[in-house]
């Protein structure tokens, strides 16, 4: 059955009202908006076609979303890997509570672990970001799909010119939230800095919330000084990232391979910052090893030893730096177009009106 998604009444439970947060603009509002997608703010007493859930939608409300013969179709996409996380976890166990008093849950749902499961098993198709967690979502619903990020509205320029700054400037991107992670590079950076002198430039949120987005106001500056002293801070813009990020020599993404919430995450923000034509040094997660051996580069790293020796190698040789990021830039080019984006989310839609969980156990077997 063909089906025209132009005409689908169509819900969306967004990141942010405005449709402004990252998640909104990278993920399905993009390609909605590229596809001539009409949606609206999904409303669980109203009847849709099709609603589409990103992380910050009511589980606890839509999880008992009724499934209609001709509609109610329900696409969750789940991005993070929540279900990847020890059910030991202290915060994993809270996690359900503080949703409940903090009202981002309208029923309490002590085990969030249990929640999630149940959204996947009500879900039509589930859309994440790595084999890994596909592989844990699968025993809850047979249609999972992996899309990555857009970022065509972040990368209006990239690296042209690989000559080394004095002092030496490193990059890193992101929420303000992750920072904790330079932790893990901080004995490496004061060891490279007797070498080179060296500038952490740090492109995110001036100021942010500790606790669940919005409780425990920090200073970002203060919180990243408390890790490495010499940081420059960049309010990240949209229209100004992209020129800051490319401007500096390397590009760092230091992530704690004990975390294994942390470790399963996608390989999103490398492909960010390939597109930039940055020479990228990343730990050695899943996500980021098969994206390196693909790319056919020896940047990921799985101690602070090799840390040490890729940034030092880079921070020497123009033409290390240059190939690590025209290499990282061919790969998110040719592996991860726009165009190869959007298709990947027209098939998770077209899958609601093709999909049998016959077949798609088959597939999965």
């Amino acid at each position: 059955m063909t089906v025209d998604l132009r005409q689908l009444k169509i819900g969306y439970v967004p990141y942010s009202p405005a449709f402004d947060a990252p998640g909104d603009r990278r993920r399905f509002v993009n390609y909605a908006r590229q596809r001539g997608l009409d949606f609206e703010i999904a409303d669980p007493a109203k009847s849709y076609d099709v609603v589409v859930l990103s992380e910050r939608a009511d589980i606890s409300v839509w999880s008992r979303y009724p499934k209609g013969q001709n509609g109610g179709r329900i696409v969750y996409d789940l991005i993070d890997s929540y279900l990847a996380i020890p059910r030991t976890d202290l915060k994993g166990r809270l996690r359900g509570l503080a949703k409940f008093l903090a009202r981002q849950s309208r029923y309490l749902q002590f085990d969030h672990w249990k929640a999630i499961e149940a959204m996947c098993r009500r879900a039509d198709a589930v859309v994440c970001t790595t084999d890994e967690q596909k592989a844990d979502i699968a025993p809850h619903c047979a249609n999972v799909h992996i899309v990555l990020d857009i970022h065509s509205m972040v990368t209006r320029t990239s690296k042209q010119d690989y000559a080394a700054h004095r002092p030496l400037r490193l990059v890193w991107e992101g929420l303000p939230q992750t920072l904790p992670s330079l932790a893990v590079i901080a004995p490496v950076l004061e060891k490279l800095q007797q070498r080179f002198p060296l500038e952490l430039h740090l492109v995110t949120d001036l100021e942010y919330r500790r606790y669940l987005g919005r409780y425990g106001k920090a200073d970002t500056l203060r919180t990243a000084q408390g890790i490495f002293p010499n940081v420059q801070l960049h309010a990240w813009n949209e229209t100004t990232c992209a020129e800051i990020i490319s401007s500096c020599d390397i590009a760092v993404i230091p992530l704690d391979r004990n975390d294994p919430f942390v470790t399963g995450k996608p390989e999103n923000k490398l492909l960010l910052l390939w597109r930039l034509g940055m020479p990228t040094v990343v730990s050695a997660t899943p996500a980021y090893r098969r994206a390196m051996s693909a790319a056919g580069i020896d940047l990921a790293c799985a101690d602070t030893e090799k840390w040490q020796q890729a940034l030092e190698q880079l921070a020497q040789d123009e033409a290390a730096r240059r190939h690590a990021g025209e290499a990282g830039r061919r790969f998110a080019e040719m592996q991860h177009g726009e165009m190869q984006t959007l298709a990947r989310w027209d098939a998770v839609l077209h899958s609601l009106f093709t999909h049998t969980p016959q077949a798609a156990s088959t597939c999965a077997a």
